[in-house]
């Protein structure tokens, strides 16, 4: 596929998305279940203030939940050369997550306070994990960085069950659980006003960088080479996508699989540059969550966690693509 058509399918995918938003608009419990009549807009009032006071930011924060946890896959796998690598496996989430329910506890609920709390610790786990890997003495690096990831993330998973045993069982142990499960239910504006300033700065430098991310896939001889530094290119394109996953992190809790499966199937579509992959996986996670954020508020009565359904959605769609890969390449 030339340029052309890869360009064309970024607009489709992009249209898409308008078209996915457009509907979810009017998808949710009211006034009867799954689907509100867009002629209720003009009549009810009630209808109105839903719209606008809780759907739309909620909408907007599931948007950019998919692209950041998206965009930060595509970068990950690409920049440590591994197609196992997501924020979850390398402590970034369960940073951000344990960042967060410290701040919950024992710094106040703040969301900025929160989203720099989250930060910093999301920060501390890719670089432990990095650290971890580069000391290990055996295995190739594929290995040693998923290796590393994991006793980062069970640090962190450790650390947040401490945290838990610490909270007083009535008020904040089930908020810090709750949050953990991630979810969507109470995004506000304010919410989102306040992930715009860490996020959007971070999916534009990843963005505007996707034409240096197949020279910073290379090793560091022969990124040199070529003219790149990648050793600074790689720390400030990484420090802005994870603070990015952090801020979306600390608002929506632990939201799984997003960044590893929509990466995958982007390169199948897209290839492996990129140029396309990384906004084509841009677009695709934002679908991807504002879909399963719609089953999540309009499926049932009660609210179902939203990482429950990613994680469901993602492994399902993970088992099929390795199944049809494997029936792909049997010999």
């Amino acid at each position: 596929m030339n340029s052309h058509l890869y360009k064309r399918s970024l607009l489709w995918i992009g249209i898409s998305l308008i078209l996915v938003l457009l509907l979810s608009v009017f998808i949710g419990r009211y006034p009867s279940p799954y689907w509100m009549a867009p002629s209720l807009l003009l009549n009810d009032s009630f209808a109105q203030k839903i719209v606008f006071l809780l759907r739309l930011p909620r909408l907007f924060t599931a948007l950019l939940l998919g692209m950041t946890l998206s965009a930060c896959g595509s970068v990950l796998q690409m920049i440590f050369r591994n197609p196992l690598v997501e924020p979850g496996f390398l402590g970034i989430s369960q940073g951000a997550a344990f960042g967060a329910a410290f701040s919950i506890l024992l710094l106040g609920r703040s969301p900025l306070v929160i989203e720099i709390s989250a930060t910093i610790f999301a920060l501390l786990g890719l670089f432990l994990s990095y650290q971890l890997a580069n000391r290990l003495r055996f295995g190739g690096w594929v290995l040693r960085l998923v290796l590393s990831g994991i006793a980062t993330s069970a640090l962190f998973s450790a650390g947040i069950g401490i945290l838990k045993f610490m909270a007083d069982p009535l008020t904040e142990l089930p908020e810090i659980t709750f949050w953990l499960l991630g979810g969507l239910w109470g995004v506000t504006w304010s919410d989102l006003i306040y992930l715009l300033p860490f996020v959007i700065p971070g999916l534009v430098i990843a963005f505007l960088m996707r034409w240096r991310l197949n020279v910073l896939s290379l090793n560091d001889e022969t990124a040199s080479s070529l003219g790149v530094l990648p050793g600074r290119e790689r720390t400030f394109l990484l420090v802005a996508i994870v603070t990015a996953t952090a801020a979306v992190t600390s608002v929506s809790g632990v939201v799984s699989w997003v960044g590893l499966i929509i990466p995958h199937i982007a390169r199948r579509w897209f290839g492996a540059s990129g140029r396309f992959s990384l906004p084509g996986a841009m677009l695709l996670g934002g679908i991807f969550t504002v879909l399963c954020d719609n089953v999540s508020r309009s499926l049932m009565a009660g609210e179902i966690p939203l990482g429950i359904l990613t994680s469901l959605f993602g492994a399902l769609i993970f088992i099929y693509l390795m199944t049809y890969l494997g029936k792909q390449f049997r010999p």
